[in-house]
């Protein structure tokens, strides 16, 4: 999904009525074939882990470390960390852990926790760009730069006043440099910038054509503008997404938070059979 830069999107606009959204979350499980048919995908800031005032210091819960383990199991192996992060930094956070992922907004890919790690066919962003946008951040001292490799990130968690001006920034490179080939993607506090050509979806449809995931019935979990490209998707393998904090369109269901989410992954556990 791809935004106008010029300013910042409203991620609400595909909101529906939150009269549709679920009951509890055993009646969400209800929706989830048994775990040995089940491909489990996993956006990780926002929809397991809860924002922090900087990327770093977002903490794992210990009891969601049992549970991503035995979901993992339980599923042979098709569980699948799908994010914006690289797959080196969701290894810290989840360290000494290590799951399938999808890192980069689709930019790398993990199929196994003990393989290596491949580019889908991503390159990184021009040197000389991710300098020009790494200026930004001198805009206000609150501005974070996190430089992914394939795409650069402008957090403003600390700094909200410099949203628009920081959006603005970014609309002015990009007409100064109108064939880059890159897209912004607005997020909660935080404007990054990736090379164009993947997404979370093409990650995604390349992890649903690999074993052990291949011919099974997956369900995503996103928060963000950036997983709607999967929630999208979802159809195309008879499978489920489900928002978090926003009801957004195309889902099955929504959780409230991150704990509900928690909740909900610790409910499969006691409630499908392999």
């Amino acid at each position: 999904m791809t935004h106008d830069v010029a300013e910042r999107p409203k991620t609400m606009d595909n909101d529906i009525a939150a009269d549709d959204a679920p009951d509890s979350v055993p009646a969400l499980a209800a929706l989830i074939p048994p775990l040995g048919e089940t491909a489990i995908l996993l956006d990780i800031d926002g929809t397991l882990l809860d924002f922090a005032p900087t990327p770093r210091e977002v903490w794992v819960p210990p009891e969601l470390a049992v549970t991503l383990k035995q979901l993992h199991a339980r599923s042979n192996g098709a569980l699948a960390l799908v994010s914006g992060r690289s797959l080196n930094d969701i290894d810290l956070i989840f360290a000494p852990d290590l799951f399938p992922a999808i890192g980069g907004h689709g930019a790398e890919m993990r199929l196994q926790p003990d393989s290596e790690a491949v580019a889908t066919h991503s390159p990184p962003l021009d040197k000389e760009l991710k300098r020009r946008l790494a200026a930004i951040a001198k805009l206000s001292p609150g501005i974070l730069l996190e430089d992914k490799g394939y795409s650069l990130a402008l957090h403003y968690r600390l700094a909200p006043a410099a949203e628009k001006a920081i959006y603005e920034a970014v609309s002015l490179i990009r007409a100064e440099l109108p064939n880059a080939p890159i897209e912004v993607l607005p997020g909660k506090s935080v404007c990054e910038i990736k090379h164009a050509g993947f997404t979370k979806a093409s990650g995604v449809r390349e992890l649903m054509t690999q074993e052990p995931f291949k011919g099974r019935r997956p369900f995503f979990i996103g928060d963000d503008v950036t997983d709607e490209t999967v929630f999208a998707i979802m159809p195309d393998y008879n499978g489920f997404s489900f928002s978090v904090g926003r009801r957004a369109f195309g889902v099955a269901g929504q959780f409230g938070t991150p704990d509900d989410v928690r909740e909900f992954l610790a409910h499969l556990i006691d409630g499908k059979g392999t």
